[in-house]
């Protein structure tokens, strides 16, 4: 295959990669790094190597524990319950059928379902479902810096090899 069909290649993932930072169904940062890797892999890694590309991965890596523990810090930072926790987690499945509403929605209605279960007070629940959806948003932030960070390591070493 041609260096340029890898390279529209690479743009392609990237690209829907940067999406996948904002959208939860799709793996953003793990395509922002096929995209850079296939990007390295169509110049047979002459200026972006094995170091940028390890880089590149820790970055990855990096994003999804950022995704993770923000959210869980949001919920736990408002006092959620185990419940709460576990209901966040399975109204953001359960969200992903309904589009881009259920992906906003469901952690929210599944942290105060699961406050509610656990607990049982109203207002507590509230403050749980906010706190677990801030923190949702605090990780979305953080993924698109990363993937960012991504591709400026990506052009940093490209230009200097």
């Amino acid at each position: 295959m041609e260096p340029t069909a890898y390279f529209v290649l690479a743009a392609i993932l990237v690209v829907i990669g940067l999406a996948g930072t904002i959208l939860p169904v799709i793996p953003g940062t793990l395509l922002v790094f096929a995209g850079l890797f296939t990007a390295a892999w169509a110049e047979q890694f002459a200026k972006v190597g094995w170091i940028p590309l390890t880089i590149i991965g820790a970055l990855g890596l990096l994003s999804f524990v950022a995704d993770l523990v923000s959210s869980l810090l949001g919920a736990k930072r408002v006092g959620a319950s185990p419940q709460a926790l576990v209901g966040a987690a399975v109204g953001g499945l359960v969200g992903l059928f309904f589009s881009i509403p259920g992906m906003l929605i469901g952690p929210f209605v599944g942290a105060v379902g699961g406050e509610l279960v656990a607990r049982g007070g109203l207002r507590q629940a509230g403050k749980v479902g906010l706190g677990t959806w801030l923190g949702l948003l605090l990780g979305a932030v953080l993924k698109v810096v990363i993937a960012f960070l991504m591709i400026g390591t990506f052009a940093a070493a490209y230009m200097i090899a």
